[in-house]
């Protein structure tokens, strides 16, 4: 016996369990075509949150749709190691217990990073197989295991060897909370309030004479290195060659001029701090000005600075405040809006900063990415992200991929002591080099030191697609070969430089192809007020909380129900809930089928209305599934979705189970029901109805249509929906569809007259038709009279009296009402609706006695208007007649 409810939790776990035991998502190369798609790896140290949800929601559709094509479908997931995110973490924990990593070994710090991962590595992978993730988990990869990490390691030295990776000085994007460089993509610009200084700087050698500057960063003048104006303002043509002296260190700089400085902004002077500005550096290069670095790694001010030494940035920039005040030298402050650089990370404020690096060279590296995408050799969804690829791509900056942490791939590079770098593979490698190369035959592994920075995460998982299939180490294993290049990438546009692009170089790169042919873009879910999920907010859900309350498959079609590609979510909770009642609605009306009584010896209940409504279904499933093909094809998930969601829902539940539904019952049951008793041929083909709709369903929503696929018909140990074939669509029969479309329209009407005039449902009302063509309606007649409880059917060449009508196109049906309606109230109906019918069509007719309208119109246009005017006359004429007829009574 099927249960009443559907009850989410014991199915989920039934079923994906199944899966798993029978490895209906395990993928080994053969034969067939393959369908890859690898995960974006979330951090290793995560927790499923709602972007991921969608994210994986949508890689789950596509991989089942493509493994029930009959494609070896291979899904790959994994985790990434975060090095910024996960050293953060380890060293706030190793702060709870009074360690500071300062007082570790790295090899010490490594085995506190291993253990915190051990804990925590891998939770979210444990709950993407809640939401229903189809993943080959045997293919589990993570970013920091051995065949990975080599795969980075031989990167670096193969670009290196190519002279494509270089050291370097260079101003780079410092994050003082993690003490590390980051690469221009990890910092997030936001708009913050500040306060705009107006500080007064003495002229050398002229008492009483000054220049005053603007600034946001007070804290920073003891860095100057110059004061800049425009050789053009006439205001400071006397200063140029003169000096200024810098408040409070009484330091002296020259004023210098350069056009780059814009004389209608701020008070027309800059002040140039070479170490803290990367526009300021790029003067100070030009102008051969000295660079004073007064921050430390952490942000605190260093002996440089001479005043404030060991103070954080914020508090010196309070603090020079009242300084300044106290010195005279303070102007004015103002508020002020300007965008300010975070750590993408960390979230701390970024500093400019010189630093010694380590750089990839973007410029050629670049370019076979950028025209695949531009040549839609990898094709972008939606194709509107092409241009932000595009704008990024042709003028890259060097990829600094050196950060200074100790969690994540070390970089290979080797230092003699004079200074000297040996690139190698493992310092054993390094110093065969040394010897061979350089004949420094007695030089031993201890002579050499190795870097201690490790690599930007995102120079490991640029290599996803290939190193999860070890195609750096072994570029001609079968696994790459067969699975290289992927298919689908689905990912957040937030990320199309960090890793899309990047992805897309090293494929060229290493493997002479794209690594992907499609890039879908998600939207970012939002709340129903359009605001960014956040824990700072409060407002983003547990996703493991939401499935324990809707069930996964209610959760997975919630969120796909508005979630168009690139577009945001605006996530309602309300919208599960519709995902929740579609399962249910399923579950009630499989319940339903299933609890009839099947009768194979009484031929008339195999009725030819029965026999008309399976046909209008099948030729409905057939337009339906050439459209949700269409769909999917195109990367509408959500589309495609709404399509089964409507077939289901209203097509097969709300009318064809409707046209089907018995009329005959058995005698009660032990219990004291009732079952209505259908023939065997109505019955079978709706089983069969049943068993496509949830093949279509199951990408979608995967739990429940497993559940009942299995209870249809009897199933062997191992088979499953899973690997089912997909539907395929065959050609629909429009004449049938036409058909059922004026009768649900008929239907619709007489119901509508009923509800208008409180009339019960119970009531039989005989109908007429005026029409040229009786025979259209000869095969309906059944089942109008099923449907809208109409006892009678005629044919008329008149308006039978006493009867109100409606109009389908040109033909008109009468319903008798025989004495169930209030006469001057039906003549008040008829009045508004023939005065509104008539000012409709005089406005069509003004439209198109409007020369110009029709001359420029095109002619589709024009016709319809026509056509318009043609329906309002119609339903004038027939109004007259109707108001002729009741006033007569």
């Amino acid at each position: 016996m099927i249960a009443k409810t559907y009850s989410p939790t014991d199915i989920e776990a039934k079923w994906y369990q199944y899966w798993l035991d029978n490895k209906l998502f395990s993928s080994t190369p053969d034969e067939r075509e393959p369908y890859t798609i690898v995960i974006p790896p979330p951090n290793v140290t995560g927790v499923l949150h709602m972007g991921h949800m969608l994210n994986n929601t949508i890689q789950d559709v596509l991989i089942r749709h493509a493994r029930m094509q009959g494609k070896n479908a291979c899904w790959v997931p994994g985790t990434d190691h975060a090095s910024i995110a996960t050293e953060a973490k380890v060293v706030a924990r190793l702060n709870e217990q009074g360690i500071s990593k300062t007082d570790l070994t790295r090899e010490q710090f490594l085995e506190h990073a291993w253990d915190w991962t051990n804990q925590y590595g891998g939770i979210i992978l444990q709950q993407l197989r809640k939401l229903g993730a189809s993943c080959d988990w045997d293919r589990t990869r993570f970013t920091l295991e051995p065949a990975l990490y080599e795969s980075v390691i031989d990167v670096f030295v193969d670009l290196y060897n190519k002279g494509q990776i270089y050291r370097g000085v260079r101003m780079v994007n410092w994050d003082p909370q993690g003490r590390t460089a980051v690469s221009d993509e990890e910092v997030i610009v936001k708009e913050v309030q500040q306060k705009l200084t107006y500080i007064q700087y003495p002229i050398e050698g002229a008492e009483g004479e000054f220049v005053t500057i603007a600034t946001v960063r007070a804290e920073t003048i003891m860095a100057d290195a110059a004061i800049a104006v425009n050789p053009n303002d006439e205001r400071y043509k006397h200063l140029h060659g003169k000096r200024a002296i810098i408040p409070l260190v009484n330091r002296s700089i020259p004023i210098i001029t350069d056009e780059y400085v814009t004389i209608e902004f701020g008070t027309g002077c800059l002040k140039v701090t070479p170490a803290h500005d990367l526009n300021d550096y790029e003067l100070g290069v030009k102008h051969n000005l000295p660079v004073i670095d007064i921050l430390n790694d952490d942000g605190t001010l260093n002996e440089k600075a001479q005043i404030l030494v060991g103070m954080d940035r914020f508090a010196a920039r309070k603090a020079i405040l009242t300084m300044l005040e106290e010195s005279g030298n303070l102007v004015k402050v103002e508020e002020y809006k300007s965008n300010v650089g975070t750590s993408e990370r960390t979230g701390a404020v970024i500093e400019p900063k010189l630093s010694l690096q380590w750089f990839l060279k973007m410029d050629k590296i670049a370019q076979p990415a950028l025209q695949a995408v531009l040549d839609d050799v990898i094709n972008l969804v939606p194709p509107k992200f092409k241009n932000m690829y595009r704008s990024w791509m042709e003028n890259p900056h060097d990829w600094c991929i050196s950060r200074q942490l100790w969690w994540g791939q070390r970089i290979p590079a080797f230092y003699m002591q004079d200074g000297t770098i040996i690139v190698a593979k493992n310092k054993r490698e390094a110093l065969r080099k040394v010897q061979h190369e350089k004949l420094l035959f007695a030089m031993t592994e201890a002579d050499l030191t190795q870097d201690d920075d490790v690599l930007d995460t995102w120079f490991s998982s640029w290599l996803w697609p290939i190193s999860v299939f070890d195609g750096i180490r072994n570029p001609d294993n079968a696994d790459i070969n067969y699975y290289y290049p992927t298919n689908d990438l689905v990912t957040g546009f937030d990320i199309i430089f960090f890793w899309v692009a990047r992805m897309a170089m090293a494929g060229f790169e290493f493997r002479g192809e794209r690594p992907f042919r499609n890039v879908y873009f998600t939207g970012m879910v939002r709340d129903k007020q359009g605001r960014k999920m956040s824990k700072q907010l409060g407002n983003s859900p547990d996703p493991l909380v939401l499935i324990d309350q809707y069930g996964a498959d209610g959760v997975r079609t919630g969120m796909l129900f508005s979630s168009a590609a690139g577009n945001d979510l605006l996530f309602d909770e309300k919208l599960c809930e519709q995902g929740r009642n579609f399962c249910n609605k399923i579950w009630n009306a499989f319940r339903l089928v299933k609890g009839w009584t099947v009768e194979t010896a009484n031929a008339e209940r195999n009725n030819s209305s029965s026999q008309l409504a399976v046909r209008w279904f099948e030729a409905k499933l057939n337009a339906t599934l050439t459209e949700i093909d269409d769909h999917l094809s195109k990367f509408r998930i959500s589309d495609a979705l709404q399509s089964v969601y409507k077939l289901i829902w209203d097509d097969f539940c709300s009318q064809y189970l409707e046209l089907i539904k018995p009329t005959h019952y058995t005698e009660k049951d032990a219990d004291g029901n009732f079952s209505g008793i259908i023939d065997e041929a109505t019955y079978l083909a709706t089983i069969n109805f049943f068993e496509r709709l949830m093949a279509l369903a199951h990408p979608f929503m995967p739990f429940i249509t497993e559940e009942i696929w299995q209870d249809i018909a009897p199933r062997q140990q191992g088979e499953s929906l899973c690997v089912a074939p997909f539907p395929q669509a065959q050609p629909a029969d429009a004449a049938i569809l036409a058909d059922f479309e004026l009768l649900f329209e008929i239907i619709s009407s007489i119901r509508n007259i009923r509800n208008a005039k409180q009339i019960a449902p119970k009531t039989e009302l005989p109908l007429s038709i005026r029409t040229d063509v009786p025979a259209r309606f000869a095969p309906l007649e059944g089942l109008i009279t099923k449907m809208a409880n109409v006892p009678t059917i005629s044919y008329v060449s008149e308006k039978p009296e006493n009867a109100t009508s409606f109009l389908i196109k040109s033909d008109e049906f009468y319903i008798d009402l025989a004495g169930e309606i209030d006469v001057e109230q039906e003549i008040a109906n008829a009045e508004r609706d023939l005065a509104y019918n008539i000012g409709f069509r005089d406005s069509v007719m003004k439209k198109l006695s409007n020369e110009r309208f029709v001359a420029n119109a095109k002619a589709d246009v024009v016709e319809r208007e026509r056509q318009k005017a043609a329906d309002a006359d119609a339903k004038i004429t027939a109004l007259q007649e109707t108001l002729r007829q009741l006033k007569s009574l």
